[in-house]
């Protein structure tokens, strides 16, 4: 436990938020040192959060940014989004990537939000994966930076890196959620996937790591590590 602590204490340091995904810095505008980021992400927004996930998929995090700020210009409700032609938002977000399965798993999360929820993006896990569409990764980020709840988002990385370290051995993001709920301080878990995830893009990477580079290499088993720079 001690170790753990140790590691994401050096890692919070190390990665500040400046340098931090979309995703993690629309819970923070507050954080955002640019004024034009600043407009857009000018306070956390459940549904704008909501649909910034699910563009994500399979995106650059530059990406990511750039598509929902078109998006959001144009249409930033259920409502708004479930009145857009199919083909216009497949366009909008073409630039995102597999356009076609996410305009219409935008617009049928939307219509579920407005027929189920009054519109409101709803705060309550179960509810959330009641939408097709929303996975427990899109909902725990939901929920971790909308309403500030504790929550796990497990992405690849933060499945890859903890079973690296050592501090479990789980062979899906679903058992990884559940073993680090168990051995993690609930201090960390808000900020547990945005430190991880920059981590793993940067320093921690699939193949060939940069260990040398790494500042919390002493703590690191380096399980399933054949190869590092």
């Amino acid at each position: 436990m001690e170790k753990i602590s140790k590691t994401l204490d050096i890692l919070a340091e190390y990665f500040n938020y400046t340098e931090r995904t979309t995703l993690n810095r629309m819970r923070n505008p507050e954080k955002i040192s640019s004024e034009k980021n600043k407009d857009f992400l000018e306070k956390p927004n459940a549904f704008k959060i909501l649909i910034a996930c699910l563009l994500s998929l399979r995106t650059r995090d530059d990406t990511t940014e750039s598509v929902s700020e078109k998006l959001f210009k144009i249409a930033d409700t259920p409502e708004a989004i479930s009145k857009i032609p199919l083909k216009k938002l497949e366009k909008i977000i073409y630039s995102s990537g597999h356009y076609k399965k996410k305009a219409k798993t935008l617009k049928y999360v939307s219509r579920e939000l407005i027929n189920k929820f009054n519109g409101k993006v709803p705060n309550v896990k179960e509810d959330l994966l009641s939408i097709k569409g929303i996975g427990p990764k899109t909902a725990n980020i939901v929920l971790n930076f909308a309403y500030q709840q504790p929550t796990l988002p497990i992405d690849t990385h933060c499945h890859r890196i903890p079973n690296r370290l050592g501090w479990i051995k789980t062979k899906t993001p679903e058992q990884t959620e559940i073993a680090l709920e168990k051995i993690l301080p609930k201090k960390y878990w808000k900020e547990f996937n945005a430190i991880f995830v920059l981590f793993g893009k940067t320093i921690c990477q699939p193949v060939s790591p940069l260990c040398n580079q790494c500042p919390v290499n002493k703590y690191c088993e380096k399980i399933g590590v054949t190869s590092n720079r």
